[in-house]
């Protein structure tokens, strides 16, 4: 697994926990992308789009009470991108139970895990130290 730390490109995105708050991630993602100089129409650009969108999303459905913001953490290195999306909401999902497609359609997370895991990218989930938070982190190859 990458080490997040030790890659030397960082962003930092703090939104409040508003549904707008998807959109302004999302477009900062394809600033961060340009600045790094990944060519837009890359294929895994439109997936870590569509990944980080839905962690964002989720936030907000399920991390507004509890959480009033939410921060949006970006990694890069010469062949890799990793994102994390961090709330302060205690409840830490189970991202590979997740990647079980259940009856009616995928949900969230089961798409975020298909999109990584079909990319070859890893997802973790690491709890804040107190236990009142939490972060999901995506790791893509380029």
């Amino acid at each position: 697994m990458t080490q997040f730390e030790a890659l030397p490109y960082r962003h930092v995105l703090t939104v409040p926990t508003v549904p707008t708050a998807v959109r302004l991630a999302r477009e900062t993602t394809e600033d961060v992308l340009t600045e790094l100089g990944v060519n837009p129409r890359h294929p895994t650009v439109g997936p870590a789009l569509l990944i980080l969108s839905e962690l964002v999303t989720n936030a907000v459905r399920h991390a507004a009470a509890a959480s009033p913001q939410t921060t949006v953490i970006y990694a890069a290195g010469e062949d890799c991108l990793a994102f994390g999306v961090h709330d302060r909401h205690p409840y830490q999902p189970s991202l590979y139970g997740a990647a079980t497609v259940t009856e009616g359609g995928a949900g969230g997370l089961a798409t975020v895990m298909e999109l990584t895991l079909g990319l070859g990218g890893t997802a973790v989930v690491r709890g804040d130290a107190d236990g009142k938070g939490k972060s999901i982190w995506i790791t893509l190859p380029f």
